[in-house]
């Protein structure tokens, strides 16, 4: 069991590794493919002088072969040597982690909406297979999957912020509150900080959240509800479910001792695949929310034709999304040995 459990590690570790590999192969390409001088799309430097220019040219090996241009690449992403940005002149490193732990907390809590709503309706609808509940919940499911985002965004603030007034409809955090950056999360930063007013602050900070994210969650929890559904409906149709039945378990026994455990462990590996729709979700959601994440940094950069902020930005969403995927099948592994055998990581 331990060899296993090593050789998953290293499968998974060896598939990060390679990915990363062709990520950053795709990244330097870019500088390529765009229009412009690729030294200068590489490293922002639009308003270098030939002096400076040579010596960048210098500093990105460009004189040498590709292969070697490549590498020099690589040792700069190592380093966090992102470039400048051609619209702001600002170092893009600094702004990416000044704006991707906004991204990662407003995906976060959307995720938990996600998964709050849509697996207990999933499972409620296995139970309730074919029957009028089920029929409500699978329509209901695929009504919200079908929703335009950016409609439903425009139709949220229009209803919940300008008609109710319940919620405000744009950024993080009211102007009022003064809260020191620590670490991005501005929940996390609430806390830490010494402000007598940081309750206020936190519950200011929930309702801003509270619209973006419940937009977000809204496809992942329609296709929570039809995972969830169709792995209950799988579990319940097992011999060990008929085994514990044939026992004299009722039918509320089995599903809270045994189907919901098994049902929920195969939802588990599908977290990360709906993360990486979530955060795709959260790009158009920011710009409408005027959220200060990366997604929205990264929408205006297109706009602006900002190719080093383009790629680096793309570079970066993509390694977080893939180490989500890694780390959700360590936990699938941790919660399911037989994940851990030769044909699966591979």
């Amino acid at each position: 069991m331990k060899i296993n459990h090593v050789g998953f590690t290293l499968r998974r570790l060896s598939l990060f590794i390679f990915t990363m590999l062709v990520l950053t192969l795709l990244s330097f390409s870019l500088s390529f493919l765009f229009p412009g001088d690729s030294i200068i799309n590489i490293s922002g430097a639009i308003n270098a002088t030939p002096t400076q220019l040579i010596e960048i040219e210098k500093h990105y090996h460009t004189d040498s072969n590709i292969f070697w241009q490549y590498l020099t690449y690589l040792h700069h992403i190592i380093n966090g040597e992102l470039g400048i940005s051609m619209a702001s002149q600002s170092n893009i490193a600094t702004e990416v982690l000044n704006l991707l732990p906004a991204t990662i907390e407003l995906s976060l809590v959307a995720l938990f909406i996600a998964m709050f709503v849509g697996i207990p309706l999933g499972f409620i609808a296995a139970i309730k297979q074919n029957k009028t509940t089920d029929n409500i919940i699978v329509s209901v499911s695929m009504l919200g999957y079908s929703i335009p985002v950016f409609w439903l965004g425009i139709l949220a603030i229009l209803t919940f912020s300008i008609n109710l007034g319940w919620l405000p409809s744009a950024g993080q955090i009211s102007l009022l509150f003064e809260i020191e950056l620590i670490t991005g999360i501005q929940f996390i930063d609430i806390l830490l900080s010494d402000s007598p007013y940081k309750w206020q602050a936190f519950s200011d900070a929930t309702a801003h959240i509270i619209l973006p994210a419940c937009v977000i969650a809204v496809a992942p929890a329609t296709i929570f509800i039809r995972l969830a559904r169709t792995s209950m409906i799988e579990v319940l149709e097992t011999s060990y479910i008929r085994a514990a039945n044939a026992k004299g378990l009722t039918f509320r026994q089995m599903i809270f001792r045994h189907a919901i455990r098994n049902a929920l462990i195969q939802i588990i590996r599908h977290v990360g695949l709906q993360f990486a729709n979530l955060v795709t979700i959260a790009m158009v959601t920011e710009v409408i929310f005027s959220w200060p994440g990366i997604g929205r940094w990264l929408i205006e950069s297109i706009y602006q034709r900002d190719y080093t902020a383009i790629q680096s930005g793309l570079l970066v969403l993509s390694c977080f999304i893939f180490i989500v995927h890694i780390l959700t099948d360590f936990i699938y592994a941790a919660l399911n040995p037989l994940a851990r055998g030769n044909k699966y990581g591979s």
